[in-house]
């Protein structure tokens, strides 16, 4: 019998929580080490009201620092991905500066903008900013050429031909850096208010750490966890609508078995 892919994460899921919940029940590992799952669910459910302060403070975060890295990336991307010298210039810049672990740049962070949301945010916002610039501006490279060249014969404009040709057209792989930019924007506010904060999941964590409460620790690790599939999952399924634009891209056409000028008119 034939165990399909589905099945098997789920199974594998499954096997995890089981892990989860047995192995620190039965000693296996050290309560202070994994507590067990139970235990972990308890501590968040008795302290929700802070946990679920710590949570709008986190989201918070997150979502402003969201529109600053993605949504700067995915415009910034555009631009230097669709005109040659400014793509020849800054995209070797900004590729030796994402091999920069940027984490050491969060003390400056503190120093100009001190240790509230504002220091998070922006740090947050250049740590998923670079993935998501670089993976836009290598979906330009992916365009079929003939949809760019149908738009200046029609006499769009640079903002037209980014706006309604190249970004669209570039989705998919926008959406593979979307996904790691805002994954990164994620792991970089909780990891700045773990560092230094007052407030959030990440300082929650930190807080507990130092006490050695290790079932509120991965209480708060749980909710990031939950935090990070959600974001996943809404990508996902942006990804699933938007497949219709891979068309738009070399790999797009050739999947499509030669059509791609088929959505000329649409995206015209």
């Amino acid at each position: 019998m034939t165990i399909s892919s589905t099945t098997l994460r789920r199974m594998i899921v499954v096997s995890l929580i089981l892990c989860w919940e047995i192995l620190p029940r039965f000693h296996v590992i050290p309560e202070l080490f994994l507590p067990s799952l139970s235990s972990t669910l308890l501590a968040g459910w008795t302290d929700a009201g802070e946990y679920g302060h710590a949570l709008m403070v986190t989201l918070y975060e997150v979502a402003v620092s969201m529109v600053f890295a993605c949504g700067g990336g995915i415009i910034a991307g555009a631009v230097v991905g669709s005109l040659p010298r400014p793509r020849v210039l800054i995209m070797p810049m900004v590729s030796s500066l994402y091999a920069v672990p940027l984490v050491i740049l969060y003390p400056v962070f503190t120093v100009w903008l001190g240790i509230g949301s504002e220091s998070k945010i922006a740090f947050a916002s250049i740590y998923g900013f670079l993935p998501t610039m670089l993976a836009t501006a290598a979906g330009i490279q992916t365009i079929d050429p003939q949809l760019l060249i149908a738009a200046r014969s029609m006499g769009a404009t640079l903002t037209q031909r980014v706006t309604r040709v190249i970004i669209p057209a570039a989705i998919p792989t926008v959406l593979s850096g979307l996904r790691v930019g805002g994954a990164l924007v994620i792991v970089g506010v909780v990891v700045s208010e773990m560092l230094i904060s007052s407030a959030g999941i990440g300082y929650l964590i930190s807080r507990y750490r130092t006490i050695l409460d290790s079932a509120h620790v991965f209480a708060g690790v749980l909710l990031v966890l939950v935090l990070a599939v959600a974001f996943n999952a809404i990508i996902r399924f942006v990804e699933r609508r938007a497949a219709i634009w891979q068309t738009g891209t070399h790999a797009g056409a050739d999947a499509a078995g030669g059509d791609a000028p088929a959505i000329l008119p649409a995206t015209a």
